[in-house]
């Protein structure tokens, strides 16, 4: 089967999706099927090169200027007409069986799904982000009439199937998406396991001059869907019982209120930022933890998230039980959940996130025994990159008609 993948957003360049889609496309060519990937470049990665039997094709991007309607995020646009025929270039050359996308709005993936359509090649579309703004009704007004006006109209185009990842994700389709895509498949979000592991406890705390410091981390690029606001506003009470703890914030700071947040409850001085980092040093992050919190908006569980899970790294969450189709996260089983602050809102509660954070930090050996084993039975059971991308290639098989090998 020749699959091709196309996502705007591909390594070096960080980010759940990001890693997601190399992972599945070196699964699908390991499995024996020929993969071409078209991206957008990124700083000075090779324009095209080999890997592990993938072909990997970089096309001339430009960055969104950022601001806070794009939540200051470095999107990597390739919409001109030199880079259009370049893309039904590429795929007329390549003749794929099917193309997996990643991203609904993204260019890449309207190119992609317009040269299908021509074609009558499938296309199967994974959604990693629903347009929405915690932060901003305004902004989630706009992006709701960019959902209608702009996605909904390309996706129609070229009806994909829809990799759904979980419930909200599920749910924002129904609403959005409804008629412009033939059907739906659950397959939650893969991660590879291996990845996490080997990581040094005593790299990062040295690195950044911890020591022996009660140490919270919190990994994924600062967004308003990952504002880590309830973090800074649970600051001062968590202070109060664990006054020298530290927060390492590892991701980029596309959105820094809560920065402004801590600064003005005095509290800025226990965060320390140091951006976005390759894949290869987050194990000794999560080595480094006594417990790892990012998802406190009630918007899911994701890449990050059960990357730590893989390592046996406590968890604290704001994620519902049922988040994943037919999986469960039990709290004080898989992870430690922290209600939020209302039936309307789904946000962390401050004060709760702050009673449940000081609970873990009290004995972080004792949070790790109750949970660990049962977090890497968990990732081990349902979310390893093999499983996933084997559920993927059944598929792809049977969108494109063709019985093959899944490993």
């Amino acid at each position: 089967m020749r699959i091709a993948v196309v996502n705007n957003f591909y390594p070096p360049r960080p980010g759940g999706s990001s890693h997601l889609s190399d992972h599945l496309a070196r699964r699908y060519a390991a499995a024996g099927h020929e993969v071409l990937v078209i991206t957008a470049t990124y700083q000075d990665a090779l324009r095209e090169e080999v890997s592990e039997g993938l072909r990997i094709v970089r096309v001339p991007a430009w960055t969104l200027p950022k601001s806070r309607f794009a939540a200051n995020f470095d999107i990597g646009f390739t919409l001109s007409p030199g880079v259009r025929r370049q893309v039904f270039g590429l795929l007329d050359d390549f003749q794929p069986d099917v193309i997996h996308q990643h991203g609904q709005f993204f260019d890449l993936t309207w190119l992609s799904g317009w040269w299908a359509r021509r074609r009558g090649v499938p296309t199967l579309l994974s959604i990693h982000t629903r347009l929405e703004s915690p932060l901003s009704r305004f902004n989630s007004l706009i992006y709701a009439l960019a959902d209608r006006m702009l996605v909904w109209p390309m996706m129609k185009l070229h009806k994909p199937r829809l990799v759904i990842m979980d419930r909200l994700m599920d749910a924002y389709v129904r609403a959005r998406y409804r008629g412009a895509h033939s059907d739906t498949v659950a397959i939650p979000v893969g991660i590879d396991p291996t990845t996490m592991e080997g990581g040094q406890r005593s790299v990062v705390r040295e690195e950044l001059g911890l020591g022996d410091r009660p140490t919270i981390v919190s990994v994924g690029h600062v967004i308003p869907q990952r504002s880590r606001i309830a973090l800074a506003r649970a600051l001062p009470e968590i202070l109060r019982a664990v006054p020298d703890l530290a927060v390492v914030v590892v991701g980029g700071l596309y959105h820094e209120e809560f920065l402004e947040i801590a600064e003005e409850l005095g509290v800025r001085s226990s965060i320390i930022t140091v951006g976005a980092q390759p894949q290869r040093s987050i194990p000794d992050y999560l080595a480094a933890a006594d417990v790892e919190v990012h998802e406190l908006e009630g918007e899911g569980f994701g890449t990050a998230s059960l990357e730590a899970l893989a390592v046996g790294t406590p968890v604290v969450a704001r994620v519902e039980t049922e988040n994943f189709i037919g999986l469960h996260l039990v709290d004080g089983v898989h992870i430690f959940q922290t209600p939020p602050v209302s039936r309307s809102d789904p946000k962390a509660d401050p004060a709760a996130l702050a009673a449940t954070l000081i609970a873990v930090l009290s004995d972080p050996a004792a949070a790790r025994a109750k949970v660990s084993d049962n977090a890497r039975g968990l990732i081990a059971g349902h979310f390893t990159i093999d499983a996933v991308a084997a559920r993927h290639l059944e598929v792809l098989g049977e969108m494109a008609g063709i019985e093959a090998p899944v490993s």
